[in-house]
């Protein structure tokens, strides 16, 4: 059989797979060849750099590559050692500032620095990059956490700041604007992280801050800076042509400005303020309303009725007006007057039921001195009335009593001796009115016994007061009114507390007891006043009170005190 025709450049196939046989295991040998002149080159480049520092490496941008450790550990010592003791440049915010490493507690970790440096890299691709690319292992450093915390703390009152909120503000009547700044906090973690990482590498170092935006932008204090930049006269024109006026400036006074929540102000109007400055430049155009009251005619208590007024309704009138206005020339509009009512009314007054007099109380022996202090006092209590329910206070309802008020320097107790000062004799007049609403029934809220005791008076049962410090007070229980009656002559002063008899009131004194010695004291100088002095002692007062219709006891109540022992004075 004829055999089959052989195209050009084919081979049989048995003696293509004999070929592709031979090419196979030659290509492999070729690999293997290469990667056994790789390993060799590996090895070599591996044995060769024992004991130096590896190929390419940089320390804090210091060339060490190649060198022998101690080499190294020289010349880092040499480039590096100073950096502790140079300052860094500090920047956070817009705050430049200065940190001494060495005193920021950070100083180089020598060994370990070079022990990172000289870790040998057996990555082959890493040895083979090292012939043309270098890598900065940076320092290793040792941190004193305290020092650090602190030289960071350190930088904190330079660099935080509160925000400063935009907003317009009057000098002398005129608009002056407040920009905004915003607030800034440094953030002390990361800016630590980022001291400890960095100060050997860089001489300038920028640490993070917190920033606080504010609600009113630069813009928004333009547009209103704008708005108020004339500002006329504030006048309300008032009955027979009386003027009030809010000068341009006294504006600020009245004028102010919140943010508007859209980084913008509007303008806030204080209607009180204004008033203060407007109403009492009218005040001698308006009639204020009188409250009831009840004063004693001919022995007897009587109604003083109400009186209406006729005042300015300051709402209304400042309505038609803005004092916030921006119009040139004076701003005007007159007055709008309304009826005032008392406060306290005629019928108020005389639903009171005072009547009668349900309290009374006499004291006598002083001084002409403190007889004119004691009148004093009593001029100014004569006649005032405690409403139900209300509770009366002694310094609260005279205020001062100085020179100013028309007391003198007279007699007082000091510790036990006798010395002078101006009000002396008052407690006087408070003991007296204490008993007086004791007897009446009235709730004893706070009163304070003398010290030493005063023989004039009844023993647990006397008060003293001292402005500012020691008061008296008591209240008013009763459903009806009480009304204070004073009259004082050249001897004596007797308190009337006048109102409703629903109780009786009985005071029963203790016996004396547990009693001490008075001191014996030398004094000098013409301040000195002799005295026989007096012993101290113990006793109680007991209370009952009564329903004066029925008999039934209400109440009991003791109060104990302890007297000191008033000093024997002997003046040398």
């Amino acid at each position: 059989m004829p055999s089959a025709a052989i195209p050009d450049g084919e081979m049989p196939g048995g003696q293509q797979a004999a070929a592709t046989r031979r090419r196979v295991p030659g290509f492999w040998l070729a690999v293997a060849g290469l990667a056994a002149v790789g390993a060799a080159a590996y090895g070599i480049d591996v044995l060769t750099s024992v004991g130096k520092l590896p190929r390419g490496v940089v320390v804090a941008g210091i060339d060490v590559a190649g060198l022998r450790r101690d080499e190294a550990s020289t010349r880092l010592r040499i480039e590096l050692a100073e950096r502790a003791e140079r300052p860094i440049r500090i920047h956070a915010g817009d705050v430049s500032a200065e940190i001494v490493p060495e005193r920021a507690g950070l100083s180089i970790d020598w060994e370990a620095t070079l022990d990172r440096a000289a870790a040998t890299a057996l990555n082959p691709w890493t040895r083979l990059t090292s012939f043309w690319s270098f890598r900065d292992v940076g320092v290793t450093t040792r941190v004193d956490e305290s020092q650090l915390t602190g030289a960071v703390e350190a930088l904190r009152p330079g660099v935080d700041r509160a925000p400063i909120e935009g907003d317009i503000v009057f000098e002398g009547g005129d608009p002056v604007a407040v920009w905004p700044v915003s607030g800034r906090t440094l953030v002390v973690d990361a800016a630590k992280q980022i001291l400890r990482d960095s100060w050997a590498e860089s001489e300038v170092l920028t640490l993070p801050v917190d920033t606080t935006a504010t609600a009113v932008s630069e813009d928004g204090v333009r547009r209103a800076l704008a708005e108020v930049a004339v500002l006329a006269d504030v006048r309300v024109i008032g009955r027979n042509r009386v003027v009030a006026t809010i000068g341009s400036e006294r504006i600020g006074q009245v004028l102010s400005f919140t943010p508007d929540g859209r980084g913008g102000l509007v303008r806030q109007v204080d209607i009180e303020a204004a008033i203060g400055i407007l109403g009492p430049q009218l005040a001698s155009t308006e009639v204020r309303p009188r409250d009831a009251t009840v004063r004693l005619s001919g022995g007897r208590p009587e109604v003083v009725p109400a009186s209406e007024g006729e005042v300015v309704d300051w709402i209304k009138t400042l309505e038609s007006l803005s004092v916030a206005d921006t119009v040139p020339g004076p701003r005007s509009v007159n007055a709008i007057y309304v009826p005032a009512t008392a406060d306290f009314t005629t019928e108020q007054a005389e639903s009171l039921g005072i009547e009668e007099v349900i309290g009374e109380f006499t004291t006598a022996g002083f001084s002409a001195a403190s007889g004119e202090n004691i009148r004093r006092i009593a001029e100014e209590i004569n006649g005032a009335v405690i409403k139900p329910g209300d509770t009366f206070s002694l310094n609260n309802f005279t205020g001062p009593r100085g020179e100013d008020q028309g007391y003198v320097e007279s007699g007082i107790i000091n510790n036990g001796r006798p010395d002078r000062a101006v009000g002396g004799g008052i407690s006087q007049f408070a003991t007296t009115l204490y008993n007086a609403t004791y007897f009446a029934g009235l709730d004893d809220v706070e009163h304070t016994e003398h010290s030493y005791y005063i023989s004039r008076y009844p023993p647990a049962r006397e008060a003293t007061v001292f402005e500012g410090a020691i008061d008296l007070k008591f209240r008013n229980p009763a459903d009806t009114g009480i009304l204070i009656e004073t009259i004082g002559t050249g001897s004596n002063i007797t308190v009337r507390v006048w109102g409703t008899h629903t109780v009786d009131v009985v005071s029963i004194t203790g016996d004396r007891y547990d009693y001490t010695p008075p001191q014996q004291l030398t004094l000098s100088g013409d301040s000195c006043t002799p005295s026989t002095g007096s012993q101290g002692f113990t006793t109680s007062d007991t209370r009952v009170i009564a329903d004066h219709t029925t008999g039934r006891e209400i109440s009991r109540t003791t109060r104990t005190v302890t007297y000191d022992p008033s000093p024997i004075v002997t003046c040398a």
